[in-house]
């Protein structure tokens, strides 16, 4: 299996559960690079590009027992988010003393260096390091189809939020 077969396996998988919810812009048209093609369209929340309301959504929807994963078309973008992600979502457990503690999937994507073109240096940075030294949530990498394999068997099994790094070099 592809790199990009294994990550769109792995959403077709969380899709199944009538709870999860898929949350990013683009998505109804680009379908998260193809990797949401199997997603019904009802699971989908179409958003407008605002990363940190996004995020806020996402927290939401989780607090009233849905499974949100919110698409993050580059990584360089999660940074409008990071309001919502570092106090709040990494957060809302202590501050609330442990009455809420919601789980969010974050899929974030290293834009690409090589194929088809490099897009510029706002749109492939990795701030997976950063992401790990500013927040408890656990950041996969998916360095390969092994540990995106990996990383989203991990996501829907442990019971926290996570964020998931991808490469679309490798898609």
């Amino acid at each position: 299996m592809t790199y990009k077969e294994q990550i769109t396996s792995s959403n077709t998988e969380l899709s199944k559960d009538p709870k999860t919810r898929f949350i990013g812009y683009g998505l109804q048209k680009g379908r998260a690079l193809g990797t949401l093609k199997n997603v019904p369209g009802e699971q989908i929340l179409e958003m407008p590009v605002a990363e940190n309301l996004m995020m806020g959504v996402a927290i939401g929807m989780s607090l009233t027992g849905l499974k949100p994963v919110v698409f993050i078309e580059r990584m360089d973008f999660l940074m409008n988010a990071m309001d919502a992600l570092v106090n709040h979502l990494d957060k809302i457990n202590d501050i609330s003393k442990g009455e809420y503690d919601p789980k969010v999937i974050i899929r974030c994507i290293v834009g690409n260096i090589t194929k088809p073109l490099y897009t510029g240096a706002t749109h492939v940075q990795d701030f997976s390091t950063a992401l790990r030294a500013m927040t408890n949530i656990p950041v996969y990498t998916a360095l390969n189809e092994d540990f995106a394999k990996t990383a989203y068997e991990l996501a829907v099994t442990r019971n926290q939020s996570c964020i998931i790094v991808e490469y679309k070099d490798l898609m």
